[in-house]
C-alpha cells in the first residue's frame, strides 16, 4: 500500500532550497515563525554530506523544525518521518522526530504522543539519521499514535544544551504501511511459518504454527501443494489458495469454516473433499452438521463411508448431513457383481448359510435370490474361515443344499462397512443415481437412521436397502423417490424404493413413483401415513404389483392416510423359515385406516389388500379395515380384498377380530363388509330359512357368526296367523360355509334383518 499511488497524497515536504518560509520554529500552524525570518536558521546550499541543507542555531530548550503544510493522516496508514542531522559546532544536543497533531478546525489534539526516540550527538560532523513512525494504530513499532488526528505539522526537534549548530538534511516522509499490512489484512500465511508447498514436506507443523499465531485472523493456505502427514486442527478462518493432500487415516478439521466448499477448496477434488469432511463430522464434537452448500458432488464410485472415516465401528451420536446433490459418474464401478455359489440351508439355523462355496468372493450386501428365498434378503455378514454367511432374513423353503446367487449392487452412498451407526441424518438431499447407481446402503445395526426431505431420483436397483438391522427406527419423511422404469410395464420393472427387516419404521408424507415394489416391510411396528404410492402403465388390463409388502404375519402396523396408487398391500410370512402355522402368531395387528386406493384400467381381478401366506393354516387375527376409498376408473373389478393361494390358503374356521366398515366403493361389484348387515325376504313358508352372505364377506370368509337376527315386520305361518316365536340360527352352513340358517319351530314367511361375521370377535 502506497498512500502517494492509491490515494494520490503528497507526503513529501518540499526541499529546504525551494524556501524556508514554509518551515517553522513554532509548531507549524499558520501565522507561527519561520525560519525564513527568525535568524537563527539560515540555507547552506553546498554541503559535503546533504547537499542544501538547513543550518539551525540551538537557543532554546526545544528547539523546533515543523513544516507547515498540512500532511493528511488517514485511518490505517502509518508514516515514517525521517531526516539526517550533524553537528558542526557548540554545545551538542539530542535530536528527534516530532509534530503537531490537528483536528478539523485547526484545533490541536490533546493528550497525544508528539515526539519520537531521542538520538544524542556526540561527535562533530557525523552523519546520523533520526526517524518515527507515525500512525492511527496501537502497533508494535508505531512511536507517535494519532488515532483522532486528521493531519500534522510534522518535523523535528533540538533538545539538550544552547548553543550548539546542527545541520538537517531534508525532511523525509513517506508511507510504510506496507509493514503492517500483514496485521491489518488479518491474514496469516503458512508460508511465513515454514510450510513448503512441493506436495512432499510434511507441513503439518507450520499449518498449526500459523494457526496458533493467527489469534482470530485468517490463515492463508498460499498457492501451492501441501502434504500434511498429521492430524491438523484450525481454530481460526482458514482461505485457500493452495491444496493439500493427506492420507486417509489423518485428518483436518475446520472449527471457524466447517463447509463442504472449505475442503472443496482444500483439497480441490469433489469426492475427496466429500470423504474428509465427513471424517471431520464424526471426530470433531462441535459441529453436528455438514452443509455440502447446494453443491453436486460427482462420484466415480460408491463412497464407503466406514472407510472415509476409518476408525470407528460404531457411531450412535447425531449427525446430519444436508443440503446437496449426489451423483455417479458413468463408468465400471457402478457395474453389479454377480456370484453364484452352492451352498446349504437348515431351518434350525434361520439366518445361516452353511459350506459356501467360494465364500471370499461373496459381498456384504449382496441380494440373495434362489428357491425358496424370499424378497430382499441381504448378505449381512461373511465369515470366510468357517465358510459361512448370515443372512437379513430366514428363508421360507430353501433346505438342503442350492445354488444361491449374489449380487451386490453399488451405491452412491455406503454405510455397510459399520458394525452399528445410529442417529444419522440425511436431509435436503438428491440422490441423482441416473439409473447407473443405487442410493444408500444402512448399517447391518443402529437406530433411527432418518431421510427427510431427500430425492431419491431413478436407482439403478435400490432406494434404500437395510442388509440387517440398521433400519430400526428408521423415519423417511417428506422425501421423493422417482423410478428409472417410469417407461417400462409393470411386469418388467425391477427395482425397489427401500425395505425394511427391524421394527418401527415411520414412512411420512413421501411420494414414490413407478417401482416393482415401493417398500418390502420384515419388521413391525411401522407406521406408514399419508404417502402417495403410485404406478401402473399403458397396457390395458395390466399386471399390478404390490408396493406395499409386508413379510412379518403379525405386523401391529398403522396404513392410515394414504393414496395407495395402482398398486397393493401384500401381506406375506415369506421370511419365516418354517412357514406353516406353529407356535407363531398368525397374520394380525394390521389397520388400514382412511386411505385412498384407486386403480385405472385393470382386469376385474385386480384386488387391493392381498393376504399371501406361505404356509397351511394360518388365519387372520386382528386387521382393521375402516373409512377407506375404493375406486376403479376405466372397468370395474370385482372386489378389494383376497388371499394369494400359490402356497396355501387361510383357515377360516379360525378368523377373529375382523373389521371391514365405513369404507367407500366406486367402481367395484362386490362390496366388503365385516359385520355385515343383511335383510333376508322369505316369500315361502318354510321352517329353515338359508341366508347367503355371498359376496360381502371379506377374503370369501364363512358366515361363522350371527350377532343378532330380528324380524323386519309380521311373520307369519301357513295360515297366515302371526308367530311371535324367536328363530335360532346356524351358521357356517353349506359345503363353502359361506351360508347360514335361520331355523323355526314351524314353516313361517316374512324378513329378517341379521348381522352376521366372519370371524370370531372375541
Amino acid at each position: 500500500m502506497n498512500k502517494a499511488i492509491t490515494d494520490g497524497l503528497v507526503l513529501m515536504p518540499p526541499a529546504f532550497a525551494d524556501g524556508l518560509d514554509v518551515w517553522s520554529s513554532g509548531d507549524g500552524t499558520p501565522g507561527s515563525d519561520t525560519y525564513a525570518g527568525s535568524g537563527t536558521g539560515v540555507l547552506v546550499p553546498a554541503d559535503q554530506n546533504f547537499g542544501g541543507c538547513l543550518e539551525i542555531l540551538k537557543t532554546q530548550s526545544v528547539t523546533k523544525l515543523r513544516y507547515m503544510g498540512e500532511t493528511t493522516i488517514l485511518p490505517g496508514c502509518y508514516l515514517r518521518i525521517s531526516a539526517k542531522v550533524k553537528a558542526v559546532g557548540g554545545a551538542l544536543p539530542s535530536v528527534r522526530i516530532a509534530g503537531w497533531p490537528g483536528a478539523g478546525g485547526g484545533a490541536q489534539v490533546p493528550g497525544l504522543v508528539e515526539t519520537g526516540p531521542a538520538v544524542q550527538l556526540t561527535t562533530y560532523g557525523e552523519v546520523v539519521e533520526v526517524s518515527a513512525i507515525l500512525g492511527t494504530g496501537l502497533r508494535t513499532g508505531v512511536d507517535m499514535v494519532w488515532a483522532d488526528a486528521i493531519y500534522g505539522h510534522l518535523g523535528l526537534d533540538l533538545t539538550g544544551p544552547n548553543g550548539g549548530i546542527v545541520r538537517v538534511d531534508d525532511i523525509v516522509i513517506e508511507d510504510v504501511t506496507n509493514v503492517f499490512i500483514r496485521d491489518m489484512m488479518g491474514v496469516v500465511d503458512v508460508r511465513d511459518y515454514g510450510a513448503i508447498g512441493d506436495g512432499i514436506a510434511n507441513d503439518a507443523a507450520a499449518f498449526e504454527a500459523a494457526d496458533a499465531d493467527a489469534q482470530g485472523r485468517e490463515v492463508l493456505i498460499s498457492a501451492g501443494t501441501y502434504f500434511l502427514n498429521n492430524n491438523v486442527t484450525f481454530q481460526n478462518q482458514v482461505r485457500f489458495e493452495g491444496t493439500v493432500t493427506m492420507p486417509v487415516d489423518k485428518r483436518l478439521i475446520f472449527q471457524k469454516n466447517f463447509d463442504y466448499a472449505t475442503y472443496l477448496d482444500a483439497f480441490g477434488n469433489e469426492e475427496e473433499a466429500f470423504k474428509k469432511a465427513y471424517q471431520a463430522l464424526l471426530n470433531y464434537t462441535d459441529h453436528e452438521s455438514l452443509d455440502l452448500g447446494g453443491r453436486r458432488i460427482a462420484l466415480s464410485a460408491p463412497v464407503d463411508m466406514f472407510a472415509a472415516e476409518g476408525t470407528k465401528n460404531t457411531f450412535a451420536t447425531r449427525r446430519v448431513i444436508r443440503n446437496g446433490q449426489f451423483q455417479p459418474i458413468t463408468g465400471p464401478n457402478w457395474d453389479d457383481d454377480v456370484v453364484t455359489s452352492q451352498a446349504t440351508y437348515a431351518a434350525s439355523s434361520p439366518k445361516t448359510l452353511t459350506g459356501v462355496a467360494n465364500v471370499a468372493n461373496i459381498q456384504k450386501g449382496s441380494l440373495v435370490t434362489g428357491n425358496g428365498v424370499g424378497r430382499e434378503i441381504y448378505v449381512k455378514d461373511v465369515n470366510v474361515g468357517a465358510q459361512t454367511i448370515t443372512l437379513s432374513n430366514a428363508l421360507f423353503d430353501a433346505e438342503g443344499t442350492q445354488n444361491f446367487t449374489f449380487t451386490r449392487f453399488k451405491y452412491l452412498l455406503d454405510f455397510s462397512g459399520y458394525d452399528d451407526l445410529s442417529q444419522f441424518v440425511l436431509d435436503d438431499i438428491e440422490f441423482q443415481c441416473n439409473g447407473k447407481a443405487s442410493g444408500i446402503m444402512l448399517a447391518p445395526q443402529g437406530l433411527t437412521f432418518h431421510l427427510r426431505d431427500c430425492f431419491v431420483t431413478k436407482p439403478k436397483d435400490r432406494g434404500i436397502t437395510s442388509i440387517g438391522g440398521g433400519c430400526q427406527g428408521m423415519m423417511i419423511d417428506r422425501c421423493q423417490f422417482l423410478s428409472n422404469e417410469q417407461s417400462l410395464l409393470v411386469s418388467e420393472r425391477k427395482s425397489i424404493a427401500f425395505n425394511v427387516n427391524a421394527n418401527d419404521v415411520k414412512v411420512r408424507d413421501n411420494r414414490m413413483m413407478m417401482f416393482e415394489h415401493f417398500c418390502v416391510l420384515g419388521g413391525t411396528g411401522a407406521l406408514i401415513t399419508g404417502n402417495h404410492l403410485f404406478s401402473g402403465d399403458t397396457q390395458a388390463e395390466g399386471v399390478r404389483k404390490g408396493g406395499i409388502i409386508f413379510t412379518t404375519p403379525n405386523v401391529a402396523s398403522t396404513i392410515s392416510g394414504n393414496y395407495i396408487d395402482n398398486n397393493f398391500v401384500e401381506w406375506t410370512n415369506e421370511h419365516d423359515a418354517t412357514p406353516a402355522l406353529g407356535a407363531q402368531f398368525s397374520f394380525g395387528g394390521l389397520s388400514l385406516t382412511g386411505n385412498i386406493f384407486l386403480s385405472i384400467d385393470v382386469a376385474d381381478w385386480f384386488k387391493w389388500i392381498v393376504i399371501k401366506p406361505y404356509g397351511e393354516n394360518h388365519f387372520i387375527h386382528g386387521l382393521s379395515v375402516v373409512g377407506n376409498v375404493f375406486r376403479a376408473i376405466n372397468g370395474y373389478i370385482d372386489r378389494v380384498e383376497g388371499v394369494d393361494t400359490t402356497y396355501a390358503d387361510l383357515d377360516f374356521n379360525r378368523m377373529r377380530n375382523v373389521v371391514f366398515s365405513a369404507n367407500t366403493f366406486h367402481g367395484v361389484r362386490d362390496e366388503t363388509l365385516n359385520p355385515l348387515s343383511i335383510v333376508h325376504d322369505q316369500a315361502t313358508a318354510d321352517r329353515i330359512w338359508i341366508v347367503d352372505t355371498q359376496p360381502y364377506l371379506p377374503f370369501g370368509g364363512w358366515a361363522r357368526t350371527v350377532e343378532s337376527c330380528v324380524t323386519d315386520g309380521r311373520v307369519a305361518d301357513e295360515n297366515d296367523d302371526s308367530v311371535y316365536d324367536a328363530p335360532w340360527m346356524s351358521p357356517a352352513y353349506a359345503s363353502d360355509k359361506t351360508q347360514f340358517r335361520v331355523i323355526w319351530k314351524v314353516p313361517v314367511t316374512g324378513k329378517v334383518r341379521c348381522s352376521v361375521r366372519m370371524d370370531n370377535p372375541i
